[in-house]
């Protein structure tokens, strides 16, 4: 994305089918989806450091549901305003989260164990709850592939092998915390480090996006 200088006018970018302008929305747009990874990360680092702490405190684990909701809810924000090319994966991405929002839902309605436990002493109800996992994971991969973030590379594997490993039970209780923290440490590092990145590589080339929408406008059918 080559940005063509001039100080009287606003910033214009040359993309790869034209040239396009970042607006004050866009920008609003970026901090959004950052702002909601912050969130989820911080909320996620707590419920961690909890689960390690106190785990088997009951209190502790009642408080560890509204915590996921927030999470969630955390996370459905930033992928409602993230930038991703392929329309397709960007709506599959958000469908996962769904799947795993209702998942979490029903579990917690039927089940008479606080959610954590739930999930704990019941590994298989990950194959409905893991779909919003599935979603994050797919920020980390995308993020990794854009802009070469090293701790977005480990979490992209990282997450699905331990959550797999508890479904399959391969993970000894040892492991399975180590990698715990080791995700909340390395998902907080990466959500901190987008406060520093420039806007505009979040934006990414708008022509493509514009071309994209044009292609799928109902005049163009």
């Amino acid at each position: 994305m080559t940005q063509l200088v001039d100080s009287s006018q606003p910033e214009v970018y040359q993309g790869h089918f034209g040239e396009f302008t970042i607006t004050e929305s866009d920008r609003a747009g970026v901090r959004i989806y950052r702002g909601g990874l912050i969130a989820a990360s911080i909320i996620f680092a707590i419920a961690t450091f909890l689960v390690l702490w106190q785990g088997n405190n009951p209190t502790v684990q009642e408080v560890l549901t509204p915590l996921y909701v927030f999470f969630s809810l955390a996370l459905g924000v930033s992928l409602s305003t993230i930038h991703i090319y392929m329309i397709l994966l960007h709506r599959l991405l958000q469908v996962f989260w769904a799947i795993g929002g209702v998942a979490a839902l029903v579990l917690t309605l039927q089940s008479s164990e606080p959610l954590a436990l739930a999930v704990y002493n019941h590994p298989s109800v990950l194959w409905g709850i893991g779909f919003t996992f599935v979603a994050l994971t797919g920020i980390y991969f995308k993020e990794a592939f854009c802009f070469n973030r090293l701790e977005t590379k480990f979490l992209t594997p990282i997450v699905p092998f331990l959550i797999l490993g508890h479904i399959w039970g391969f993970l000894s209780p040892n492991k399975e915390q180590f990698l715990l923290g080791l995700w909340a440490v390395l998902f907080l590092i990466f959500a901190l480090r987008k406060l520093s990145q420039p806007i505009p590589q979040d934006i990414g080339d708008k022509s493509v996006f514009d071309r994209l929408h044009s292609q799928q406008s109902p005049n163009n059918k």
